[in-house]
């Protein structure tokens, strides 16, 4: 029966779109979030995030920690123990592809965090960090001016003008 509860569970996981299965899972979020990840780990109530949200594909989010393993087994009176802390997360934040987020963590607002990272502690707003671990790179403000002149404006065109734009857009940065 256990193992049934399992795979119902992952077939659920998997057929509901990301955003219902946060929400269902007690993420609390804000207006106009995107989820392209469901791996809140087992205490994703303790996740919270702000409005105008973006989540790329295999982010994780991880509420608790599971070294205590070591001191529960060195220290039978903490057998009972376990950390767990919050993960904050502000208004106009992007999570590139397969961020990891660690317990405690709080991300401020108009922050983009690169794809890969790992990211613990406070990160300031209108910042962006990469790396594993996380680390400053530049305000928003400066990687606006450095990429500016790179941009592309294909929202909201159909399949084959997007196409035609982004290839005139990589042509036009070759010959700068």
């Amino acid at each position: 029966m256990k193992q049934l509860r399992k795979l119902f569970r992952l077939i659920h996981k998997n057929l509901i779109s990301a955003n219902s299965y946060a929400l269902k899972s007690g993420v609390k979020f804000g207006k106009n979030c995107k989820f392209l990840t469901n791996k809140f780990g087992s205490e994703p109530y303790l996740i919270t995030i702000g409005d105008n949200f973006y989540s790329s594909s295999n982010v994780q989010f991880v509420t608790h920690d599971g070294s205590i393993n070591v001191i529960r087994n060195k220290y039978p009176e903490y057998k009972q123990a376990d950390i767990f802390k919050p993960i904050t997360i502000g208004n106009n934040v992007f999570l590139g592809y397969g961020t990891i987020i660690l317990p405690g963590t709080e991300i401020g607002d108009n922050v983009i965090i690169g794809a890969g990272s790992i990211v613990k502690g406070k990160v300031e707003s209108d910042s962006i960090y990469a790396g594993m671990p996380a680390k400053f790179i530049c305000s928003v403000d400066d990687y606006l001016n450095r990429n500016k002149d790179s941009f592309v404006y294909t929202k909201d065109l159909q399949k084959d003008a997007k196409k035609r734009e982004i290839l005139k857009g990589i042509e036009k940065n070759r010959e700068s």
